[in-house]
């Protein structure tokens, strides 16, 4: 059925919906597109799936990734600290090292080295430096 003027009912509230879902992504997945400067050749989007297969949220929250753990610091601002554990400047390559293994950059740290491969770290950091 058709109202005054040929608008079909209903084809606006798929346009409002699709709008709404639109500006949800933007801010939820907005770290899904171009890699930020530090990490250039990092996929945000699959670092940020990333960072719950290598289990991160099970001590650290992190936006935009389920979960909510105490155990480690949050993540949140990550990509506006100035230091990567107290330890390192906050750089890309710095941060990407930190991710791969921790132990090794400061000993006895209770973050453990969980095998995060090359790519797989800089995908990750990818995802954390969007987070200003």
């Amino acid at each position: 059925m058709r109202r005054p003027g040929g608008a079909v009912p209903g084809r606006r509230v798929i346009a409002a919906v699709a709008l709404a879902v639109l500006a949800a992504c933007a801010g939820a997945c907005g770290a899904g597109g171009e890699p930020p400067p530090e990490v250039p050749d990092g996929s945000p989007a699959k670092g940020r799936l990333l960072l719950s297969r290598y289990g991160c949220t099970s001590c650290h929250t992190v936006p935009g990734v389920e979960g909510d753990a105490l155990v480690g610091p949050p993540l949140t601002s990550f990509g506006r600290r100035g230091y990567i554990a107290g330890e390192l400047p906050n750089s890309g390559p710095n941060l990407q090292r930190w991710i791969r293994n921790p132990p090794a950059i400061e000993p006895g740290t209770a973050m453990p080295n969980l095998g995060v491969t090359e790519q797989d770290a800089r995908d990750i950091a990818a995802y954390l430096f969007t987070l200003d």
